[in-house]
């Protein structure tokens, strides 16, 4: 954390810099974003090795410069960054031109519309689980479907059987609850 909060001069100048555009300002999961007609447009965070501006509609900017980035390869679709190492290296010309190009997104009513994935496999180990405790079955299945899938995903992405069934235990008293996997966290 020492490292992120190092960042403050670089922070503060890239809100600095994207106050020029004209956006809106506000804190959505505890960082700064700017909006646009109130459509999320660009971000601002500050990691361990870098600051980075994210905008939302990354997908469709034409980045002629070749400096935005992927967040995750792999899994981001549509959030493209922008990163600093340094102070050095913000350019506010070019910041502009990337948060006007996509506030003209905003305008063209262009966004990225998430890919429905299909229902994971369910794990084997959480299929028998349920097929032998009728009381279980009946609660999972009257969970909402997004809930299903969080079982089955936290099952099944753990790659040791130890693992998996550590996991099953502690979700089983859940389900039977009717409750989701992260209903702790408020709501989704």
């Amino acid at each position: 954390m020492e490292k992120v909060n190092s960042w403050r001069a670089e922070l503060d100048l890239l809100v600095d810099i994207i106050s020029r555009a004209g956006l809106s300002s506000t804190i959505k999961w505890g960082t700064d974003v700017f909006t646009y007609k109130g459509k999320n447009v660009v971000g601002i965070a500050g990691f361990k090795d870098y600051v980075a501006l994210w905008f939302y509609n990354g997908v469709f900017l034409k980045d002629e410069h070749q400096v935005l980035q992927y967040a995750q390869e792999g899994k981001t679709k549509a959030l493209r960054q922008l990163r600093f190492y340094n102070k050095e290296d913000i350019v506010a010309d070019l910041i502009l031109e990337y948060v006007k190009e996509a506030m003209a997104l905003v305008d063209a009513g262009k966004r990225h519309k998430p890919e429905k994935l299909p229902r994971p496999a369910m794990p084997d180990l959480l299929d028998a689980a349920l097929e032998s405790n009728t009381k279980l079955k009946l609660a999972f299945e009257q969970l909402p479907p997004y809930k299903q899938k969080d079982y089955i995903e936290h099952i099944a992405s753990a790659k040791r059987a130890e693992t998996q069934l550590a996991r099953l235990e502690q979700i089983l008293p859940m389900i039977l609850n009717g409750e989701g996997l992260h209903d702790k966290y408020g709501k989704r």
